[in-house]
């Protein structure tokens, strides 16, 4: 198992973000060119709770990108022959000679999501458990370039971002009444998270752990581990980049209640809040350098 949280990125500006944002994505359209040349295939899994950023990460890696070669996956809610036949159904999804595939939710739905939630029984999950690793060694061996992201999220932060859905008039559609089910199991699917990783992390396709309270440094560790873990023709040195301001807090006090070393996108939460809401007419918010 990996743990790739590049310390560099604990200072990004909004400005540096977007400027790191597009040399890494330089090297995504060379790392597809080769891909396309040399009719590669690549598989990039993304796990993680709901609201982690899996489809946000991948929205930056494929904006830039040629769209004829890429993919993204989502399988959605399986039928009866899907839940069935599991490796079959994702056998036929893997990418084809020259394409990159993006697994929003991948197989792995079935180590943690699906036995939590009651969409498979034990022996399914038990089953999936013993041969997993042995199905994507073939995989591997039959030339599929395969990583494995697992977006890990804080309980705290997963409620926010929740919160956030439901009062936007844009993305309330993001959240279901099974995303709350699923929180309030926090501690269940994190015991299937950590046995999962335990199991199914191997040397020749670990797992890596990338911390997505903020969805900018996720995104950009994201990208940066994929380039650095594939060797392709006319890759740059990632050099390190050193970044002189320091990462932006905020405080907020809300009917005499004080919020303080707020990330931006928790105090962004408690602004549309309060102005939904009409909650406190008078807060007071102050951004600290």
């Amino acid at each position: 198992m990996i743990i790739y949280n590049r310390t560099e990125y604990k200072t990004l500006s909004p400005k540096q973000y977007k400027k790191e944002k597009k040399r890494l994505q330089v090297e995504l359209l060379k790392l597809q060119e080769w891909v396309i040349k040399n009719n590669k295939r690549i598989g990039i899994v993304f796990e993680g709770r709901d609201a982690a950023g899996k489809g946000s990460t991948i929205k930056r890696f494929i904006e830039n990108m040629m769209p004829k070669t890429v993919s993204v996956i989502e399988l959605g809610v399986p039928n009866k022959k899907q839940r069935k036949r599991w490796f079959d159904t994702w056998n036929k999804m893997m990418p084809s000679p020259g394409n990159i595939y993006f697994f929003d939710r991948s197989w792995y739905s079935r180590a943690i999501i699906q036995p939590v939630m009651g969409y498979c029984n034990e022996t399914q999950y038990k089953y999936f458990m013993k041969n997993v690793n042995k199905w994507e060694n073939h995989l591997i061996n039959n030339g599929i370039i395969l990583i494995k992201f697992y977006l890990s999220i804080s309980k705290e932060n997963q409620q926010l971002r929740f919160h956030l859905r439901e009062i936007n008039p844009l993305k309330y559609w993001k959240l279901s009444p099974n995303d709350w089910k699923a929180h309030k199991k926090w501690q269940m699917l994190t015991n299937f998270k950590e046995y999962m990783f335990k199991k199914t992390s191997t040397e020749i396709a670990p797992w890596v752990i990338i911390n997505s309270d903020n969805k900018m440094i996720a995104r950009l560790n994201a990208m940066r581990y994929v380039l650095s873990a594939i060797e392709y023709e006319g890759k740059k040195s990632m050099k390190q980049k050193k970044w002189n301001r320091e990462t932006p807090q905020y405080e907020m006090t809300v009917n005499n209640v004080r919020f303080e070393n707020l990330n931006r996108e928790q105090y962004n939460l408690l602004y549309m809040i309060i102005n939904v809401t009409g909650l406190d007419e008078n807060f007071f918010g102050q951004y600290l350098s």
